[in-house]
Protein backbone atom coordinates (compact mmCIF):
# COMPACT_ATOMS: atom_id res chain seq x y z
CA UNK A 1 0.00 0.00 0.00
CA UNK A 2 1.30 3.51 -0.70
CA UNK A 3 2.23 5.58 2.36
CA UNK A 4 0.29 8.68 3.35
CA UNK A 5 2.59 10.08 6.04
CA UNK A 6 0.30 8.89 8.83
CA UNK A 7 3.19 8.33 11.25
CA UNK A 8 5.65 10.99 10.11
CA UNK A 9 8.04 12.08 12.85
CA UNK A 10 7.07 9.36 15.30
CA UNK A 11 9.34 6.75 16.85
CA UNK A 12 8.07 3.17 16.96
CA UNK A 13 9.37 -0.03 18.49
CA UNK A 14 8.18 -3.32 16.99
CA UNK A 15 9.02 -6.66 18.61
CA UNK A 16 9.54 -9.93 16.74
CA UNK A 17 10.03 -7.86 13.59
CA UNK A 18 12.96 -9.61 11.90
CA UNK A 19 10.94 -12.21 10.03
CA UNK A 20 8.51 -12.28 7.13
CA UNK A 21 5.43 -12.23 9.36
CA UNK A 22 3.25 -9.54 10.89
CA UNK A 23 6.08 -7.87 12.81
CA UNK A 24 8.28 -7.46 9.75
CA UNK A 25 5.35 -6.23 7.68
CA UNK A 26 4.43 -3.74 10.39
CA UNK A 27 7.94 -2.33 10.59
CA UNK A 28 7.96 -1.84 6.81
CA UNK A 29 4.50 -0.25 6.74
CA UNK A 30 5.49 2.11 9.57
CA UNK A 31 8.54 3.21 7.61
CA UNK A 32 6.38 3.73 4.52
CA UNK A 33 4.14 5.94 6.67
CA UNK A 34 7.08 8.10 7.76
CA UNK A 35 7.96 6.67 11.17
CA UNK A 36 11.39 6.03 12.64
CA UNK A 37 11.50 2.35 13.59
CA UNK A 38 13.49 0.27 16.06
CA UNK A 39 12.98 -3.44 15.54
CA UNK A 40 13.60 -6.13 18.12
CA UNK A 41 13.77 -9.89 17.68
CA UNK A 42 15.11 -12.84 19.64
CA UNK A 43 17.24 -13.87 16.65
CA UNK A 44 20.30 -11.58 16.68
CA UNK A 45 21.50 -12.40 13.16
CA UNK A 46 18.09 -11.93 11.60
CA UNK A 47 17.44 -8.64 13.36
CA UNK A 48 20.80 -7.30 12.21
CA UNK A 49 20.23 -8.38 8.61
CA UNK A 50 16.66 -7.07 8.55
CA UNK A 51 17.72 -3.70 9.96
CA UNK A 52 20.43 -3.44 7.30
CA UNK A 53 17.94 -4.14 4.49
CA UNK A 54 15.43 -1.62 5.81
CA UNK A 55 18.13 0.99 6.44
CA UNK A 56 19.33 0.69 2.86
CA UNK A 57 15.81 1.24 1.59
CA UNK A 58 14.54 3.88 4.02
CA UNK A 59 17.73 5.47 5.36
CA UNK A 60 20.01 4.49 8.23
CA UNK A 61 18.84 7.41 10.38
CA UNK A 62 15.31 5.97 10.46
CA UNK A 63 16.09 2.31 11.21
CA UNK A 64 17.77 0.48 14.08
CA UNK A 65 17.64 -3.07 15.36
CA UNK A 66 18.57 -4.91 18.53
CA UNK A 67 18.33 -8.50 19.69
CA UNK A 68 15.54 -8.68 22.26
CA UNK A 69 14.05 -11.66 24.06
CA UNK A 70 10.79 -10.39 25.59
CA UNK A 71 11.12 -12.87 28.46
CA UNK A 72 14.13 -10.85 29.67
CA UNK A 73 13.31 -7.53 31.36
CA UNK A 74 16.79 -6.10 30.76
CA UNK A 75 16.62 -6.78 27.03
CA UNK A 76 13.21 -5.12 26.81
CA UNK A 77 14.61 -2.08 28.58
CA UNK A 78 17.62 -1.98 26.25
CA UNK A 79 15.32 -1.93 23.23
CA UNK A 80 13.48 1.11 24.58
CA UNK A 81 16.76 2.73 25.60
CA UNK A 82 17.94 2.45 21.99
CA UNK A 83 14.80 4.12 20.68
CA UNK A 84 15.10 7.00 23.14
CA UNK A 85 18.85 7.39 22.64
CA UNK A 86 18.51 7.63 18.86
CA UNK A 87 15.32 9.66 18.63
CA UNK A 88 14.72 11.20 22.05
CA UNK A 89 11.29 9.68 22.60
CA UNK A 90 9.04 6.64 22.31
CA UNK A 91 5.71 7.22 20.58
CA UNK A 92 4.49 3.78 19.48
CA UNK A 93 5.09 0.23 20.67
CA UNK A 94 3.84 -2.82 18.81
CA UNK A 95 3.96 -5.98 20.91
CA UNK A 96 4.09 -8.66 18.26
CA UNK A 97 6.25 -11.30 19.96
CA UNK A 98 4.44 -14.56 20.56
CA UNK A 99 5.04 -18.29 20.58
CA UNK A 100 2.66 -21.03 19.54
CA UNK A 101 2.73 -24.79 19.28
CA UNK A 102 0.33 -27.70 19.11
CA UNK A 103 -0.34 -30.00 22.06
CA UNK A 104 -3.55 -31.41 23.44
CA UNK A 105 -4.14 -30.41 27.03
CA UNK A 106 -4.09 -33.89 28.57
CA UNK A 107 -0.62 -34.49 27.16
CA UNK A 108 0.76 -30.97 27.51
CA UNK A 109 3.83 -30.58 29.71
CA UNK A 110 4.39 -27.78 32.20
CA UNK A 111 7.31 -26.62 30.06
CA UNK A 112 5.15 -26.38 26.93
CA UNK A 113 2.49 -24.40 28.79
CA UNK A 114 4.90 -22.12 30.60
CA UNK A 115 7.02 -21.31 27.55
CA UNK A 116 4.05 -20.18 25.46
CA UNK A 117 2.58 -18.15 28.33
CA UNK A 118 5.93 -16.52 29.15
CA UNK A 119 6.64 -15.32 25.62
CA UNK A 120 3.11 -14.55 24.46
CA UNK A 121 1.41 -13.13 27.56
CA UNK A 122 4.18 -12.30 30.02
CA UNK A 123 6.30 -10.83 27.23
CA UNK A 124 3.44 -8.55 26.22
CA UNK A 125 3.05 -7.57 29.88
CA UNK A 126 6.75 -6.71 30.24
CA UNK A 127 6.79 -4.65 27.05
CA UNK A 128 3.53 -2.86 27.87
CA UNK A 129 4.66 -2.08 31.40
CA UNK A 130 7.99 -0.70 30.19
CA UNK A 131 6.32 1.40 27.49
CA UNK A 132 3.76 2.85 29.91
CA UNK A 133 6.45 3.85 32.39
CA UNK A 134 8.42 5.71 29.74
CA UNK A 135 5.43 7.29 28.00
CA UNK A 136 3.98 8.49 31.31
CA UNK A 137 7.32 10.00 32.30
CA UNK A 138 7.56 12.01 29.08
CA UNK A 139 3.93 13.08 29.38
CA UNK A 140 3.09 13.49 25.69
CA UNK A 141 0.87 10.46 25.16
CA UNK A 142 1.65 7.44 23.06
CA UNK A 143 0.19 4.34 21.49
CA UNK A 144 0.56 0.64 22.27
CA UNK A 145 -0.76 -2.03 19.91
CA UNK A 146 -0.76 -5.67 21.02
CA UNK A 147 -1.03 -8.67 18.74
CA UNK A 148 -3.73 -11.07 19.96
CA UNK A 149 -5.49 -13.81 17.97
CA UNK A 150 -8.97 -15.04 17.17
CA UNK A 151 -8.17 -18.16 19.19
CA UNK A 152 -8.50 -15.92 22.23
CA UNK A 153 -12.23 -15.98 21.40
CA UNK A 154 -12.64 -19.26 19.53
CA UNK A 155 -11.72 -22.80 20.51
CA UNK A 156 -9.15 -24.71 18.51
CA UNK A 157 -7.92 -28.20 19.30
CA UNK A 158 -4.34 -28.39 20.53
CA UNK A 159 -4.14 -24.65 21.25
CA UNK A 160 -5.12 -24.35 24.93
CA UNK A 161 -1.85 -22.68 25.94
CA UNK A 162 -1.81 -20.26 23.01
CA UNK A 163 -5.53 -19.48 23.33
CA UNK A 164 -5.18 -18.78 27.04
CA UNK A 165 -2.21 -16.50 26.38
CA UNK A 166 -3.98 -14.56 23.63
CA UNK A 167 -7.17 -14.20 25.70
CA UNK A 168 -4.89 -12.82 28.41
CA UNK A 169 -3.42 -10.34 25.94
CA UNK A 170 -6.93 -9.07 25.20
CA UNK A 171 -7.73 -8.66 28.91
CA UNK A 172 -4.35 -7.01 29.54
CA UNK A 173 -5.07 -4.58 26.70
CA UNK A 174 -8.42 -3.53 28.21
CA UNK A 175 -7.05 -3.03 31.71
CA UNK A 176 -3.93 -1.20 30.52
CA UNK A 177 -6.11 1.12 28.41
CA UNK A 178 -8.20 2.16 31.41
CA UNK A 179 -5.09 2.93 33.46
CA UNK A 180 -3.32 4.75 30.61
CA UNK A 181 -6.17 6.97 29.42
CA UNK A 182 -5.57 9.77 31.90
CA UNK A 183 -2.04 10.11 30.49
CA UNK A 184 -3.25 10.37 26.90
CA UNK A 185 -1.91 6.92 26.05
CA UNK A 186 -4.02 4.56 23.95
CA UNK A 187 -3.76 0.77 24.15
CA UNK A 188 -5.46 -1.45 21.57
CA UNK A 189 -4.98 -4.87 20.00
CA UNK A 190 -5.42 -6.65 16.71
CA UNK A 191 -6.79 -10.18 16.53
CA UNK A 192 -5.78 -11.93 13.30
CA UNK A 193 -7.05 -15.34 12.29
CA UNK A 194 -4.62 -16.88 9.82
CA UNK A 195 -1.75 -14.74 8.50
CA UNK A 196 0.72 -16.79 6.50
CA UNK A 197 4.49 -16.55 6.83
CA UNK A 198 7.34 -19.00 6.21
CA UNK A 199 7.81 -20.02 9.86
CA UNK A 200 4.14 -20.91 10.23
CA UNK A 201 4.34 -23.07 7.13
CA UNK A 202 7.29 -24.96 8.65
CA UNK A 203 5.60 -25.77 11.96
CA UNK A 204 2.04 -26.39 10.70
CA UNK A 205 0.82 -29.24 8.57
CA UNK A 206 -0.55 -28.44 5.14
CA UNK A 207 -3.71 -30.31 6.10
CA UNK A 208 -4.35 -27.94 9.01
CA UNK A 209 -3.51 -24.87 6.93
CA UNK A 210 -5.97 -25.99 4.28
CA UNK A 211 -8.65 -26.59 6.92
CA UNK A 212 -8.13 -23.16 8.48
CA UNK A 213 -8.14 -21.47 5.07
CA UNK A 214 -11.49 -23.07 4.25
CA UNK A 215 -13.00 -21.38 7.30
CA UNK A 216 -12.13 -17.97 5.91
CA UNK A 217 -14.80 -16.21 3.85
CA UNK A 218 -12.24 -15.39 1.16
CA UNK A 219 -10.98 -18.97 1.13
CA UNK A 220 -7.42 -17.87 1.83
CA UNK A 221 -5.16 -16.71 4.62
CA UNK A 222 -4.27 -13.07 5.22
CA UNK A 223 -1.04 -11.60 3.97
CA UNK A 224 1.00 -10.10 6.85
CA UNK A 225 0.74 -6.60 5.34
CA UNK A 226 -3.05 -6.84 5.54
CA UNK A 227 -2.78 -7.15 9.31
CA UNK A 228 -0.06 -4.49 9.40
CA UNK A 229 -2.42 -2.01 7.73
CA UNK A 230 -4.82 -2.31 10.66
CA UNK A 231 -1.93 -1.82 13.09
CA UNK A 232 -1.00 1.35 11.17
CA UNK A 233 -4.57 2.57 11.63
CA UNK A 234 -4.48 1.88 15.38
CA UNK A 235 -1.09 3.60 15.70
CA UNK A 236 -2.24 6.68 13.81
CA UNK A 237 -4.49 9.60 14.70
CA UNK A 238 -7.28 8.05 12.63
CA UNK A 239 -8.05 5.92 15.70
CA UNK A 240 -7.72 8.75 18.21
CA UNK A 241 -10.94 7.84 20.07
CA UNK A 242 -10.21 4.11 20.31
CA UNK A 243 -8.67 2.49 23.36
CA UNK A 244 -9.09 -0.86 25.05
CA UNK A 245 -10.38 -2.37 21.82
CA UNK A 246 -9.44 -5.62 20.11
CA UNK A 247 -9.97 -5.37 16.35
CA UNK A 248 -10.55 -8.66 14.56
CA UNK A 249 -8.53 -8.90 11.32
CA UNK A 250 -10.31 -11.92 9.97
CA UNK A 251 -12.78 -13.19 7.43
CA UNK A 252 -13.40 -16.32 9.47
CA UNK A 253 -17.03 -17.33 9.56
CA UNK A 254 -16.96 -20.44 11.75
Amino acid sequence: MPGHGLLTGRTAVVTAAAGAGIGGATARRFLEEGARVVIGDAHARRVRETAEVLAEEFGAVRVAGLACDVTDEEQVGALYDLAEARHGRLDIVVNNAGLGGTAELAGMTDEQWTRVIDVTLNGTFRCTRGALRRMRRVGSGGVIVNNASVVGWRAQRGQAHYAAAKAGVMALTRCAAVEAAEFGIRVNAVSPSLAMHPHLAKVTSQELLDELSEREAFGRWAEPWEVANVIVFLASDYSSYMTGETVSVSSQHA
